[in-house]
């Protein structure tokens, strides 16, 4: 039995990039361009020519891909021809084969906004994509606010999608722009346009997720008879964000009735590579990923209570939909005081430590973690210490180093152009291989930036690890969480620290005291010692 093929349409560096807080460079862009097309999307928008100088100069310097590259303008404008629309020629010139035009179909928009009359829009749409068909481009038509438009005027909205795709749009793309409306309503309104005459296999979709729905609403256009689904990388967007690619992708392979029915340009081994892009998108952004994310997210396959982590064991299929290794993602088992010793057994054998069931030292472990738990410490979160944890009890965690003490300090003063600024060091001393050394360093950065006394403490501790030195050379901290455990006088500090290598590996440690550089400096020790162990080291 055939299936139909699905289109999947990315606009990450267009629509995405209209998330607040977000200004891809040219070179992220590129970087960001390479992972699409590997993981197999069949469109790549590069953004809006001549809108900016970042937008020029990628469409100037615009990567080679299997995906087709398109450049994203408006409609042209009324009283000038289309050959005449400066606007117009800009998107022309940056050469794609593909070029998106968005356009007005709601009538309030374009008597309001634009101040022009329906018919004067009509013309501007035909105009405009008859005249990049006739310039050998592959036109695509972006339908703005069209489910408004619909639910306001449907006789006008049919009126001028139905221009673009007589003028020869490849694509009508139906924009609910505003995210407000609901699945049901995108099936209906999707499936009207279909019997109006605009054929399905050149229909597609721009959902937003205002109410949380743009996913399910991309899905119910697809139902309705839509063929191309438009989306950004991690659900990026303006507002509340676009349909999420990441989400969408593995519920059209993985799951009923979409797998049995559609295929997309994605391969099941670039599946593979899809928590990877998601995480790879995040770090460009400087971001820490969601870690309930579906399908990618750290947390979509922990399993945290003790009857479930048991049924686990037994048959995965019993609390996970899908196999994590799918899309790139492993099964967690986390630690916490609600742990079972089958949980516990899991735990330990995912990280390479196999304990026979009924060994005392499994109660033993359990004890003390719910012992810390109650001291402020969580292993739900804090993987690498449970590990460690778990090492010393059984005697199998070596001692790389010892610290002996550690002093931080503070200072704030006026510099020499009388401003006030702040400058912590750190002095740390330690015995590696019976030797004691003496680590020093402050806590200003290469651009003159304090970075505050846990980084002062970090670079100390890491400074003169003599032959360990290289082990951790590699490593860096990418988030730093605090919260407070307990109110009042008995208040303690809980810090976790994320930490990531060269190798993309990423670990969480934590550490718990009334003080929160004394909390800071238990997880970075932990940290080191996760990393040193990994490494091999003896």
């Amino acid at each position: 039995m055939s299936k139909d093929r699905l289109y999947l349409y990315d606009t990450t560096l267009r629509d995405g990039q209209q998330t607040q807080g977000v200004q891809f460079s040219t070179e992220e862009k590129q970087q960001i361009a390479k992972t699409l097309d590997a993981l197999g999307v069949d469109y790549i928008e590069g953004g809006w020519p001549g809108a900016n100088p970042t937008d020029s100069a990628f469409f100037e310097a615009a990567p080679q891909t299997r995906a087709r590259f398109t450049a994203f303008g408006m409609t042209k404008r009324a009283g000038r021809s289309a050959e005449n629309d400066e606007v117009l020629a800009a998107v022309m010139n940056a050469g794609t084969d593909s070029i998106c035009l968005v356009g007005k179909t709601h009538d309030f928009h374009v008597t309001t906004a634009l101040g022009i009359t329906l018919e004067e829009n009509t013309e501007n749409i035909r105009a405009s994509i008859a005249y990049l068909v006739a310039q050998g481009r592959e036109a695509l038509f972006d339908a703005e606010h069209f489910f408004d438009g619909y639910k306001a005027n449907p006789d006008y909205a049919i009126e001028a999608v139905r221009a673009a795709y007589e003028a020869g749009a490849r694509w009508v793309v139906l924009c609910d722009t505003n995210g407000g409306t609901l699945p049901e309503e995108i099936g209906a309104i999707t499936r009207a346009v279909i019997a109006a005459g605009i054929s399905g296999d050149r229909l597609g979709i721009h959902t937003h997720n205002d109410t949380a729905n743009a996913v399910a609403g991309s899905l119910a256009a697809v139902d309705a008879g839509a063929r191309q689904i438009q989306g950004t990388l991690n659900g990026l967007g303006e507002r509340c964000g676009n349909a999420n690619l990441v989400t969408l992708i593995p519920i059209l392979m993985l799951k009923s009735p979409y797998a049995e029915a559609f295929e997309t340009g994605v391969s099941r081994e670039a599946l593979r590579g899809l928590t990877a892009a998601s995480r790879q998108l995040d770090d460009i952004l400087n971001r820490v990923p969601t870690k309930q994310a579906p399908f990618v997210g750290a947390s979509a396959f922990a399993h945290k209570a003790g009857l479930h982590a048991s049924a686990i064991l037994k048959d995965p299929s019993t609390y996970e939909h899908i196999d994590p290794a799918l899309v790139g993602n492993a099964r967690i088992i986390p630690m916490s005081n609600q742990a079972g010793q089958s949980n516990l057994r899991r735990r330990l054998s995912e990280a390479g430590i196999e304990v026979a069931a009924g060994d005392p030292a499994l109660a033993r472990i359990l004890d003390r973690i719910k012992e810390r738990e109650a001291m402020g410490y969580t292993y739900d979160s804090a993987q690498a210490s449970f590990e460690l944890l778990a090492r010393q009890e059984l005697g199998r965690m070596p001692e790389y180093f010892e610290v002996k003490r550690y002093k931080v300090t503070v200072e704030r003063r006026k510099n020499k152009r009388n401003k006030m600024v702040s400058l912590s060091e750190a002095i740390v001393v330690m015995k590696v291989d019976g030797e004691k050394r003496l680590s020093v360093s402050e806590s200003i950065d290469a651009e003159g930036r304090d970075r505050g006394p846990v980084n002062a403490l970090w670079t100390a501790l890491v400074k003169d690890l003599g032959r360990y030195g290289d082990a951790v050379a590699d490593m860096h901290l990418v988030d730093f969480k605090v919260r407070i455990t307990q109110g009042g006088t008995e208040a303690v500090t809980r810090v976790i620290i994320d930490s990531e290598d060269a190798q993309g590996r990423r670990w969480s440690t934590v550490g718990v005291s009334a003080n929160i550089v004394d909390a800071s400096f238990d997880a970075l020790i932990d940290a080191v010692n996760w990393k040193l162990l990994r490494e091999g080291a003896q």
